[in-house]
Formats: structure tokens, C-alpha cells, sequence
């Protein structure tokens, strides 16, 4: 009796666990995820962009001697403030003067050979008029004396050449102003031309900052207004300075792909601010109305497309929802189309959302915690 009871028992087991084993598993629930969600309202759009920049002097030149040779002493250091007409380098003067010498040993040659043909066509002259010679003889004489003085003329200038070029060994500052770099010390030997010091010269400043291709045109359109650009000074403190748009580079920095641009500070300003210093270039964004502003983490990227997720109170799901954008104002995006207001936007977590989910809105726990120990703790009421 026992044992069949026993078998019964096995075989119920048995089946059971086939039973068991044929039923497919149940379905995972998504989870309910908890959001942050805001309610778009209508806003207008503006502000300020800034773009850092550097002081730079508008003309600076590159110094280099206009012959070649040694240096044999370099008077003038980074940073140094230099007059005009002061020497700033010198080369080895030795060939320039030989080859002055020499210059000058040839033209006093060509003044003696003029002289000579000079006298020789005074006395043939005098013996063609005493009928000795004839007049061919006189014209080849007035022939000599020409070409005597041709020459003459020609070693004159070449005097006054090698005399130039025996000056350009000393490198002379053409401006007054700031040396800003050092390209060539002493002891080296340079060709003409070469870059030895790079002068900035006294005068007006500029500032020098890029901006991206998309504000180009805008930043010609504030050119048009006279002071249509605010300069403030790192470090310094006191009003910014208006500045005026002066050049903008034709084409695009080939690493950067960004384009130059030069606003001036004028002649006035430029007295209180020094050669490299750095400063941020202000400009006013123009304001457009009718746009929403929406924080950065509520956009995602899909299918190249920017969109956002939209919450539907009644159901408590989410669809996304295109979006355009126009930029951005802080930390907040500019969106021109795409929604409307009253709707209500997921803020946060939209990468982990899928459409249709059921999520739930976000409570902060300070806040549960508050109401929980007002609850625990009720305000003790006096009995009378």
C-alpha cells in the first residue's frame, strides 16, 4: 500500500516538472523609469558671444639686414623699446669697405682717364682748326672724350652703390616701437633679407581674435556700427573698450578652418594695454523671439536629427519628437520649431528611454524625507 502510494506520488512529480518545462518563460516588464520633465513656454533668445583674443600692434616688421654677412653684435633684446634711427646689429664691416675701397680706387682711375681725353680733344681741336688734321680725326677724339666721361659716371655710381652697402651692415630701427622676437644672434652668418628682429611699431593696437565660419557675416554686419564691439582687458579692471571692426581674413585658416579678424582699439585706448596681452571681444547676439529654450541634456541625436521626448500625462509614456535647433545660449538650447507651448519635455535620461515606455515623474528624495518626518512628527496640539 505504501509503495503505491510511493508511485503515485513519482509520476505526479514527474509530470509536473515536464509540464514545467514545455511553458515558455513570462515576458520581462520594463521597468518604470523615473524622469525629469519641464513644460515649454514661449521665450526670447539673445545675449552675448565672447571670443578671446590678442593685443598685437598694427604694423610690426621683420627686420633683417640687405646684404649678407656676420653678426658680430646685437645691441637691441626681446622686449626691448627702441628709438628710430638707433642700431640694433652689426655685421662684419671688413668686405663692404674693401669693396668701398675698391669702388673708389676705380672711379678716381675713370676721372684721370677723362681728364686725359678731356685735354687730348682741347689740343686736337686747336690743331684742327689749324688745318693739321682733319675733322674725322677731331670727331674720333670727341668720341674718346665720351666714352671717358661714360665711365666716370659709371664708377661714380658704383661708388656711391658700395658706399650704401658698407651703411647696411649696421641694422637700423625705421620705426620707434617694441622688439617682439629674436630670430638671429651674434655669431651667426645671415643672407640679405634674412629675419633678424621683429619690431612693433608705436601706434595703434589691434585685437586679434577667430571666429567660426557660420558668424562671419554677422560679425560684417556689426562692422557697420561704430563701436559695435566691446573689448575687456584680462586683469584689468575698468569699462571695456570700444573697438571697430578694421579687417577680416578673405579665406579660412587651413588647420583651424576658422577666419581672423581685427577690430580696432584706436590710438587713445591703446596707450593702456601691452603687446600680447590677452583679452575677450564682446559682441551682442541679436534677440529673437517666439523660441523655446530647452536645458542641452534633453536633446539626443537620431538618425542625424536632433529630437527631444515628449511626456503624455494621460498614459504616462514618451515619444520623441524632431526638433530644430538655432544654436545656444549658455547652457541652454535655442529650438526655433517643433514644439509648442505647453507640452511637456523629458530633461533628463532621454538615452535610456524607448518610445512608448511607461516612465514615472521624478520626486526628489529631500523632499520625501521633509514630508515624511512631518508626518512622523506631527506639531502637538495644547488641550484647553
Amino acid at each position: 500500500m505504501i509503495h503505491s502510494t510511493f508511485q503515485a506520488l513519482s509520476v505526479a512529480l514527474i509530470s509536473a516538472l515536464a509540464l514545467a518545462a514545455c511553458s515558455k518563460p513570462a515576458p520581462a516588464v520594463d521597468p518604470i523609469r523615473a524622469v525629469r520633465t519641464m513644460t515649454v513656454g514661449s521665450d526670447s533668445a539673445g545675449g552675448t558671444s565672447e571670443y578671446a583674443g590678442e593685443i598685437r600692434a598694427r604694423t610690426e616688421s621683420r627686420l633683417g639686414f640687405r646684404v649678407g654677412g656676420k653678426i658680430v653684435r646685437r645691441s637691441a633684446d626681446l622686449g626691448d623699446s627702441v628709438k628710430r634711427g638707433q642700431v640694433l646689429a652689426q655685421l662684419d664691416p671688413q668686405d663692404l669697405k674693401l669693396g668701398q675701397d675698391a669702388a673708389r680706387a676705380a672711379m678716381s682711375a675713370a676721372q684721370a682717364n677723362a681728364d686725359q681725353s678731356a685735354a687730348d680733344f682741347t689740343r686736337f681741336k686747336e690743331l684742327r682748326d689749324q688745318g693739321f688734321i682733319s675733322s674725322a680725326d677731331l670727331e674720333r677724339r670727341d668720341t674718346t672724350l665720351k666714352a671717358a666721361k661714360a665711365q666716370l659716371d659709371q664708377a661714380k655710381a658704383q661708388t656711391s652703390v658700395q658706399g650704401n652697402q658698407a651703411a647696411y651692415a649696421a641694422l637700423v630701427a625705421d620705426a620707434s616701437g617694441v622688439i617682439t622676437s629674436v630670430d638671429a644672434d651674434a655669431g651667426t652668418v645671415v643672407a640679405a633679407g634674412t629675419p633678424v628682429l621683429r619690431l612693433a611699431h608705436d601706434g595703434p593696437r589691434d585685437v586679434v581674435f577667430s571666429v567660426p565660419e557660420d558668424k562671419v557675416n554677422f560679425i560684417k554686419s556689426l562692422g557697420a556700427q561704430p563701436g559695435g564691439f566691446k573689448v575687456r582687458l584680462w586683469g584689468a579692471t575698468g569699462e571695456p573698450i570700444s573697438a571697430n571692426l578694421r579687417e577680416i581674413a578673405a579665406a579660412a585658416d587651413p588647420v583651424t578652418r576658422t577666419f581672423l579678424v581685427k577690430v580696432d582699439i584706436g590710438g587713445a585706448s591703446s596707450a593702456n594695454v601691452r603687446l600680447g596681452q590677452t583679452a575677450s571681444v564682446v559682441v551682442e547676439l541679436p534677440k529673437t523671439s517666439g523660441v523655446v529654450k530647452l536645458p542641452l541634456s534633453a536633446l539626443k541625436e537620431e538618425q542625424g536629427r536632433s529630437v527631444v521626448w515628449l511626456l503624455d500625462k494621460a498614459t504616462m509614456t514618451v515619444k520623441t519628437q524632431p526638433v530644430q535647433l538655432a544654436g545656444a545660449d549658455g547652457n541652454e538650447a535655442v529650438i526655433t520649431s517643433g514644439l509648442t507651448a505647453g507640452q511637456t519635455v523629458v530633461t533628463a535620461g532621454v538615452h535610456v528611454l524607448s518610445p512608448g515606455q511607461k516612465v514615472k515623474l521624478y520626486v526628489d528624495p529631500g523632499n520625501v524625507s521633509a514630508m515624511g518626518s512631518a508626518a512622523s512628527n506631527p506639531v502637538p496640539v495644547s488641550a484647553k
